[in-house]
């Protein structure tokens, strides 16, 4: 991790995947800022910093998170700083070195509340992940199409309370996710793209003419694709079939294999390409924790259902299993699939000028890996927040 006294660091000896490619003999650069300098083989040298040997380990960028209920018994709606920070540190010990706080459908207050909360612990920082924002999902959506989210709670897309949201969030919103075909939806969709929000079509059923229409009013991507929303049919193709068919839609993945099967996701990047996916967990509460019952879900084998099993309830996975079940269900290549968990979700919520690539200009977020893909420790802006030999405890 960057030094106490100051200096810079200079990881060597790793194989480190940088613009594309995996340079043997590795070496990275960091400033005492947080910082990449520079990224390079043996030619790269420094004098005057502490020295981290990776001993011929893997190190790939930080893999973010932009949707993410909850991790490791906490959660977003619960609004406060233990929540936040737990999940911070649950998700850092999983891969995750940069999250969206994710909202559901709720009473305004509560919603308020998560805001104000998530707010005030990016400028309170937290001790593992890096929270970038909050992602919004509902209440603006489609009942039909509801899922596990409170019906009760969904409501058509108010722009009154859309204001009060984003008021609130102090810029802090960089996702929302609404279904465009409700009252109101597609001048929401207008709105937040004016205020620099992207715009996610989920929990929807929008036929294929109303997804184009979106796409026209600012929407760019889809949430959980294939969940939550109009499937494909060869005369109707949908939402599921818009994301497939429309170049300006990047598809959100829970890449489980529970939410969608493993020959869809393969179905998905043969279509879509890495660029066109982001891998994201849609983890809740009681990832990480054993298996039983959770308030109104039930979490069995690691799969999360309603307690009455109409419907998925978010997921247990973390960001460094879906990598892996990636490379699995695809047989692409690391280098190939890294982009979406890493540059993708940076490019849709607009953090790419600073996260998602390792090269200079970059905050150093890294994993260091072993030969099977298990994580040795996670750095963040340079600092090391977690280590395996610390018993998943976050380190300095």
């Amino acid at each position: 991790m960057t030094s106490s006294d100051g200096r810079r660091l200079l990881a060597i000896n790793g194989l480190i995947y940088a613009g594309g490619r995996a340079i043997e003999g590795g070496r990275m650069l960091i400033g005492a800022d947080g910082r990449i300098e520079a990224v390079g083989g043996a030619e790269l040298e420094a004098v005057g910093v502490q020295v981290l040997d990776l001993g011929g380990k893997t190190v790939i960028p930080g893999l973010i998170d932009q949707h993410v209920h909850g991790g490791g018994g906490w959660q977003a709606m619960n609004a406060t700083y233990e929540d936040l920070n737990g999940m911070s540190l649950f998700h850092a010990a999983n891969g995750t070195t940069s999250f969206l706080a994710t909202t559901e459908s709720a009473a305004e207050g509560r919603i308020l509340d998560a805001l104000r909360s998530a707010v005030a612990a990016a400028g309170r920082g937290l001790e593992g992940a890096e929270l970038l924002g909050v992602h919004l999902e509902g209440p603006f959506l489609n009942p039909i199409r509801c899922g596990a989210q409170d019906k009760a709670n969904i409501r058509p897309a108010n722009p009154d309370e859309l204001d009060r949201y984003l008021e609130a969030a102090g810029g802090l919103i960089r996702l929302v996710t609404l279904a465009p075909e409700i009252e109101g939806g597609i001048e929401a969709a207008e709105r937040l793209t004016r205020a620099g929000v992207t715009v996610s079509v989920g929990h929807s059923d929008a036929t294929l003419a109303q997804m184009r229409e979106a796409i026209e009013r600012g929407a760019t991507q889809t949430t959980h694709h294939f969940n939550g929303m109009s499937p494909f049919h060869h005369r109707e193709p949908g939402v599921a079939g818009a994301g497939l068919i429309c170049p300006e839609l990047t598809t959100e993945l829970i890449a489980d294999g529970i939410h969608v099967h493993p020959d869809a996701v393969k179905l998905l990047y043969d279509v879509k390409g890495a660029g066109g996916v982001c891998v994201i967990t849609d983890a809740v509460y009681c990832a990480g924790l054993p298996d039983g019952e959770y308030g109104e879900a039930t979490m069995k084998d690691g799969q999360v259902w309603l307690k009455d099993g109409s419907s998925l309830a978010g997921s247990s996975l973390t960001m460094l299993q879906a990598l892996r079940n990636v490379l699995r269900f695809t047989g692409r290549p690391l280098a190939e699939v890294l982009p979406s968990l890493t540059e993708v979700p940076a490019r849709q919520i607009g953090v790419s000028g600073r996260k998602g690539r390792l090269e200079a200009g970059m905050d150093a977020d890294f994993l260091v890996l072993d030969g099977a893909l298990e994580l040795q420790s996670t750095y963040v802006r340079g600092r090391q927040v977690y280590a395996k030999k610390a018993a998943d405890s976050p380190i300095g």
